[in-house]
């Protein structure tokens, strides 16, 4: 697969357009017959993330994404895509219904981070994102992210700790946003720009270091898109399925050991 090298800036800024591929357009394009599942079990629904079952090419899945919304009232409900301790539960309680079934887990993420908010941290949000990574590191079923749009902080990794990650081309994923690292190294987030750069939060910079497995490329048609992404997906879960369970984990962990 080919893609443009584009300055990191422009990157950032492509992340987070309006017009980026939605939740709804990738379970739709993607997937058959998709069935929503709600709520954490606990406490509550956290609109943020969308997930449930489907079926991908005739196989059942599971299928777990960060959601933005579309609508100015969506948007306030889903906090903007910033997922609370509930959503993260909610996603923890898919994968491991995925892993009872023997369902592969496929993960699409496009969030600035955690929910910040107060409430979110007195309801555990550090804790609810851990858990998570706990979870994802001896999930008995293949799991597969593509990053989207934004990958910020452990918001994003939280749904990223698996076999296999993958990032459109213009997308980004990275401990912190630029704005946020320029405030805390110098002082200025408006050299945003600089920050970026030095981060290596592009999809170019992390193939090179290993930290994804491959970049997909975009285009203005999102259905391209969705058809691209469908056979990374579906070439990721052939070379998957072929592992025994245990060597599956065992490369899980090899995987980011290496980091």
């Amino acid at each position: 697969m080919t893609y443009k090298h584009e300055n990191v800036a422009k990157i950032v800024e492509k992340a987070r357009a309006k017009d980026k591929i939605t939740a709804s357009e990738l379970i739709n394009f993607i997937f058959n017959d998709f069935y929503e599942l709600h709520g954490d079990r606990a406490m509550e629904d956290d609109k943020a993330i969308i997930g449930g079952l489907a079926y991908f090419n005739g196989q059942p899945i599971t299928v777990i994404s960060t959601d933005k919304g579309n609508t100015p009232q969506e948007k306030i409900e889903r906090h903007f895509g910033c997922p609370t301790p509930a959503g993260y539960r909610k996603a923890r309680r898919l994968m491991k219904q995925a892993e009872k079934f023997q369902r592969p887990v496929l993960i699409f993420v496009n969030t600035a981070g955690a929910y910040p908010g107060v409430e979110a941290e007195e309801e555990g949000q550090g804790y609810s994102i851990a858990q998570n990574l706990i979870t994802m590191s001896e999930l008995k079923t293949p799991i597969i992210t593509v990053i989207t749009g934004e990958g910020g902080s452990g918001g994003a990794l939280a749904l990223a700790g698996s076999d296999s990650v993958w990032m459109l081309e213009n997308s980004i994923y990275s401990v912190l946003s630029p704005e946020g690292f320029a405030s805390i190294l110098w002082k200025d987030s408006s050299r945003a720009d600089e920050a970026a750069e030095i981060l290596k939060l592009d999809p170019a910079s992390l193939l090179k270091q290993h930290v994804i497995e491959g970049i997909i490329p975009e285009s203005e048609n999102h259905k391209m898109i969705c058809d691209d992404i469908a056979k990374v997906l579906q070439d990721e879960l052939d070379r998957l399925q072929k592992l025994s369970i245990s060597e599956l984990i065992e490369k899980r962990h090899q995987r980011f050991r290496k980091f």
